[in-house]
């Protein structure tokens, strides 16, 4: 009687055990690189080594994107995946050999929301655009004859989600991508190698670099946003669509660090909707609600005139080192340094006289006649970008922007993901 009662439970244990092998299918592995690029990382991907349904846009590449970072996680902290829990660190790459004429690498870079079942395609991120061409002479997506012995690598970077192109400088030595050095980025805390990336032609090449036609327009906002619902801003699409404002309309000294404006639910609440009103007025989306599912762009900073204040680091920052100061909001919340493609909004409007961005670092730091370089103060420290921007008929353009980033390589192998309905191993 007892045997036959411990049979029949083997028995029903043995047939759970071949349900669950029907119904719960193994974890699939997909060739990744994690890469630090500027003051961000994500997971890297060569489009042919995705699995089959996941090489071409739509759902299932945006399936297990989210699954891979870990999204979307209403605990906020992205611990069953590759992400940080920060819009700095839940990032992906897919990257494949070019067939655009000059150029050696698509790049393809996709924001994955945290909390949300959503990956934003909008716009690009500066910061890994530093980890691009490490990634593609590393994985043979640059052709043998452009990379030299000793010296710097030009890999010509055909930028996708914005249609852009991006030259970025890499460092080789015997051969191999040079990735240890002194170069220092404020918000990384190791030194690395330096990589220089240009940004050309980074104004939106479907419309005006100022989308309204005006360096400063009258931002209208909901009254409990600002007394009379009304703010001052520069709205520009260059590198990313991004929407200044003097940090003081919204009581801010422009040297604020992350707890200030992250710890804050209602200052939150408010960028969010400032940011959604600017979408509106830059004709990114028609409706504020669109915004939502917009969240990459745009960006949202505000600017303040040069004043001493100590980074996140416990830098003292003196104010006669900097141009001005900015702080900029990411995937709604205040981002720990600059992005990259931020930054080159941040140079091209203080290329322009005019602009609120020009006025705070007192005009003529960077401008038309004496092109160069602008220096700003951020959370984690101070980032120097450069940009050339000159007027033609009365429209200003920018021809390029350049900054020194650094990037390296923190794990390569696999990653592994549950096999899902919308995909099936390539």
């Amino acid at each position: 009687m007892t045997n036959g009662s411990k049979r029949i439970q083997t028995v029903k244990l043995m047939t759970t055990s071949t349900d669950q092998k029907t119904k719960f299918p193994p974890q699939i592995k997909v060739p990744a690189t994690y890469m630090r690029g500027g003051t961000s990382k994500g997971v890297f991907f060569n489009l042919t080594d995705l699995p089959t349904e996941a090489q071409v846009a739509g759902a299932a590449r945006d399936a297990l994107l989210l699954r891979v970072i870990g999204s979307p996680d209403p605990y906020g902290k992205q611990t069953d995946g590759m992400g940080g829990a920060t819009s700095s660190t839940s990032k992906t790459v897919i990257l494949a050999k070019s067939d655009k004429a000059d150029h050696d690498v698509d790049y393809l870079f996709g924001q994955v929301a945290i909390d949300r079942p959503f990956v934003d395609w909008s716009g690009n991120c500066g910061n890994l655009t530093a980890a691009v061409g490490s990634f593609a002479i590393s994985n043979g997506l640059v052709d043998s004859s452009r990379i030299p012995e000793n010296g710097i690598a030009v890999v010509r970077i055909w930028q996708k989600n914005i249609g852009k192109t991006i030259i970025a400088h890499v460092p080789i030595t015997n051969g191999e991508v040079q990735e240890t050095g002194e170069f220092e980025l404020d918000g990384v805390t190791f030194p690395a190698a330096e990589v220089q990336v240009e940004f050309l032609d980074p104004a939106d090449g479907d419309g005006a670099m100022f989308p309204t036609g005006n360096l400063i327009d009258d931002l209208i906002v909901p009254t409990d946003v600002v007394a009379g619902g009304v703010l001052q801003a520069t709205m520009i699409n260059a590198g990313i669509p991004t929407v200044f404002i003097n940090a003081a309309e919204l009581g801010y000294t422009g040297s604020e660090l992350q707890e200030a404006i992250n710890g804050d639910v209602k200052a939150l609440a408010m960028f969010e909707t400032i940011r959604a009103h600017g979408a509106v007025q830059m004709g990114l989306i028609k409706h504020i609600d669109e915004a939502a599912n917009r969240q990459h762009t745009p960006k949202v900073a505000i600017v303040a005139a040069p004043v001493d204040y100590t980074s996140s680091s416990g830098k003292a920052i003196d104010k006669n080192t900097i141009d001005l100061n900015v702080r900029a909001l990411s995937m709604g919340k205040l981002h720990h340094a600059m992005m990259g493609t931020a930054a080159v909004a941040i140079g091209t409007a203080a290329a322009i006289p005019g602009t609120l961005v020009s006025l705070a670092a007192g005009e003529g730091q960077s401008n038309a006649v004496n092109p160069g370089f602008v220096t700003f103060g951020h959370p984690s420290g101070t980032l120097k970008v450069g940009a050339e921007a000159s007027q033609v008929d009365g429209d200003w353009q920018v021809n390029k922007a350049v900054m020194s980033r650094s990037a390296r390589v923190l794990m390569e192998g696999w990653v592994r993901v549950p096999a899902d309905p919308l995909m099936s191993e390539s």
